[in-house]
């Protein structure tokens, strides 16, 4: 149990009648003194800071000494974090810390719209698996993958406040069940619509009507049209290779011949990127125009679910219908669309002509023939 005088240019702890620093040798202002409690009992160690009095110190070390020694002493700094309510700490903590986080502006409007409205107003230890049932219900109307980021902020955000102190016990988003996703495009274009849609791109902007045209004939994503590179076009192969995709395994996709004359024609350095926004720069996101086309052309006119909007996913989603279409075998589809599983490419086998009817009838056929002329004799 101590007393010091902290020097306020070193931060050292010094005899309280002390007048210059024995650490930096500067002399300690008489004014505006900080003194530091220090009280330890039981492998216990309680800090405080005290400004500019002396006799308010020793007051305090004895009080803390008497609650340690009698078991009723409770760190009030803690207890004050603990009362803190979700908005308080979302506002003058979190979102500041998550600034700079790509993502910030997303858990920003879903924090405000959402979450805030339904536990704002909670003391975070009072937040229960029944509240976020509670925000779940109040977003029932959003799209399931909407309400599984709304929880993950939650999530994240709870477990930040644990790790600083303002937190304790088992996070109750981790007691709730998540919605289900399924994501699954329905909606693929027949050919008058790819063509309608290519054309119209065309018009507008050469760029946006190459990426398209990649998409559609060759199944590749727009991440993976963005990330191409020269050094990934063989040409004398007519092979695009794919490389770093979602599924972490790289693949090659061929090239239809009219992919082959637009890559022709396209020059650059071996890393340099074969597609670039306005300023050079890789490419974010597919430009709005896109979207502009699709309207105006009403392909999504009179279509609610959002797996039967057109969206630019859609193009490679319709390259694999039509490989099926075709009767391209459900292995090749998963090769060429680069699935990390069957259970991805297995969508498309409905589209298949016939081929379960096929299938069975060749065993009819293999049956007859192994079994002509023979008897099976029944005992």
């Amino acid at each position: 149990m101590a007393i010091y005088l902290r020097c306020p240019f070193c931060k050292s702890d010094q005899n309280i009648k002390s007048k210059v620093c024995k650490k930096c040798g500067k002399q300690i202002p008489q004014r505006n003194k900080t003194y530091r409690v220090i009280v330890k009992h039981n492998g216990k160690v309680v800090t405080k800071h005290i400004p500019n009095n002396l006799e308010l110190a020793k007051q305090i070390e004895a009080k803390i000494k008497s609650e340690l020694i009698s078991g009723e002493y409770y760190d009030r700094t803690k207890l004050k974090k603990q009362q803190t309510t979700y908005s308080e700490f979302m506002e003058k903590k979190y979102l500041p810390y998550a600034k700079e986080k790509k993502s910030y502006n997303r858990e920003e409007e879903l924090y405000r719209v959402w979450i805030n409205p339904v536990i704002g107003n909670k003391p975070l230890n009072e937040i229960s698996p029944f509240d976020i049932e509670k925000i779940k219900n109040f977003m029932k109307d959003k799209a399931p993958r909407t309400i599984q980021y709304a929880l993950a902020v939650i999530r994240h955000s709870l477990n930040k406040a644990k790790h600083w102190g303002y937190f304790t016990g088992d996070n109750p988003v981790s007691m709730v069940k998540m919605p289900k996703i399924n994501n699954r495009r329905l909606r693929f274009l027949t050919v008058d619509e790819a063509n309608a849609l290519l054309n119209e791109c065309k018009k507008r902007s050469k760029q946006l009507y190459e990426i398209c045209l990649l998409s559609l004939s060759c199944g590749l994503r727009a991440g993976e049209i963005f990330n191409l590179t020269y050094k990934d076009i063989d040409l004398n192969n007519g092979v695009i290779n794919i490389r770093n995709p979602k599924n972490g395994e790289d693949r090659a996709v061929y090239m239809t011949d009219e992919v082959r004359s637009i890559l022709e024609n396209k020059h650059g350095e071996p890393d340099e990127l074969v597609f670039k926004d306005t300023k050079g720069n890789k490419i974010k996101r597919i430009s709005k125009t896109f979207s502009i086309i699709v309207d105006e052309l009403g392909l999504n006119r009179g279509r609610e679910d959002v797996k039967d909007k057109v969206v630019f996913h859609t193009l490679r989603h319709t390259f694999a219908s039509w490989l099926a279409i075709q009767g391209t075998p459900i292995y090749t589809i998963k090769e060429l669309l680069g699935h990390k599983s069957l259970v991805m490419t297995e969508r498309y086998s409905h589209l298949l002509p016939g081929i379960q009817r096929k299938a069975v009838e060749g065993v009819e056929k293999m049956f007859k023939e192994k079994s002509e002329g023979k008897t099976i004799p029944f005992k």
